[in-house]
């Protein structure tokens, strides 16, 4: 059995900057509202006709992970592509990953797991490459959210979180068994899908049923989340999945060097960093630039806290998940 680990790293977030005082002249809303409740300060959205969509920003982000990989993007034998806003509603964005980069009939795949997708699709790949089937495996997290976020009063709650971007890993083979993804420890509960969710259109009510209706009350294709529901789940099980992968691994935490968590809300990674008395070197968030960017969120922190140099060779990086579904992960590698 083979070891894997991430030989390279890239992001990619649109140009244009939205602060909250963009957000407060369309909606009722204020810069202290949104700094005090989530964190954030500002975020990328995607501007119209400037040439991105979820696969275009994966795409940007997977060729300098390939670059930084050292490797030929024709050396990549599967991509993982995790989204909640794909480009089209079939098929998924994976394949349109492996046209635009060019690898003759690559296969591709989706992995809807929103917040946690990444976790998931990392889990994924370091599966397929431990069991010799692939050597290198493209990952990208990638989301478009502020092309279908209820931009009025109506919709703040959910509005003001929400960024775009996209992250990229390549996952190669490793020889050494004493690095790389040590295990990922994956979780998920149904009961709660309704609670963070975005239920229509669906082939259960397709668009020509939603517009005979004709309900401007009708909110079922923007997001909805119970936010204090999510908010106590998910510092529990954040909690939970870093000691799974922790214990399982013979660690503690004191042993962690950078803990990478999904950027949902500065407030759930300032509990959990307090619960495990870590540093603020021990934790990296980037929420209050980008907000949340789902998929997005753990490559492009990761990307950029390996670029401003705190990841260094032998670190212990631990990177947890919590998001819809509810689902919520872990993956622990040594670096």
């Amino acid at each position: 059995m083979f070891n894997s680990k991430i030989s390279g790293l890239g992001m990619y977030v649109p140009e244009n900057v939205v602060t909250n005082h963009d957000l407060s002249k369309i909606m009722d809303t204020s810069n202290e509202w949104i700094v005090e409740r989530t964190g954030i300060k500002e975020r990328r959205h995607i501007k119209k006709g400037d040439g991105n969509s979820t696969m275009m920003m994966g795409v940007k982000a997977a060729k300098i992970a390939i670059e930084r990989a050292g490797i030929n993007k024709n050396d990549i034998d599967l991509i993982l592509f995790s989204t909640l806003s794909p480009d089209y509603y079939f098929p998924g964005s994976g394949v349109l990953v492996q046209d635009k980069l060019e690898i003759p009939t690559c296969p591709a795949m989706d992995i809807r797991n929103q917040c946690s997708g990444f976790i998931y699709a990392v889990a994924t790949a370091d599966q397929f490459i431990k069991s010799g089937m692939y050597k290198n495996i493209l990952v990208i997290g990638s989301e478009n959210h502020s092309g279908g976020l209820d931009f009025s009063t109506r919709g703040r709650t959910v509005s003001v979180i929400f960024g775009d971007g996209a992250g990229a890993a390549v996952i190669s083979r490793e020889e050494n068994k004493n690095k790389g993804i040590l295990s990922s420890h994956l979780h998920s509960e149904g009961k709660f899908a309704k609670e963070l969710s975005l239920i229509g259109p669906s082939t259960n009510r397709w668009v020509p049923e939603i517009i005979d209706a004709n309900n401007p009350e009708d909110t079922s294709y923007y997001p909805f989340m119970n936010g204090q529901l999510v908010f106590k789940n998910a510092v529990v099980r954040f909690s939970e999945v870093i000691l799974e992968c922790l214990n399982h691994n013979g660690l503690d935490t004191k042993d962690i060097d950078l803990l990478i968590p999904h950027q949902a809300n500065l407030r759930i990674s300032q509990f959990v960093q307090k619960r495990f008395g870590l540093s603020d070197n021990q934790v990296y968030n980037n929420i209050q630039k980008y907000g949340n960017t789902t998929a997005g969120s753990i490559p492009i922190a990761l990307t950029e806290a390996w670029e401003q140099g705190k990841i260094k060779p032998g670190n212990i990086i631990v990177l947890a998940a919590f998001g819809s579904g509810f689902t919520w992960g872990s993956t622990i590698i040594k670096w």
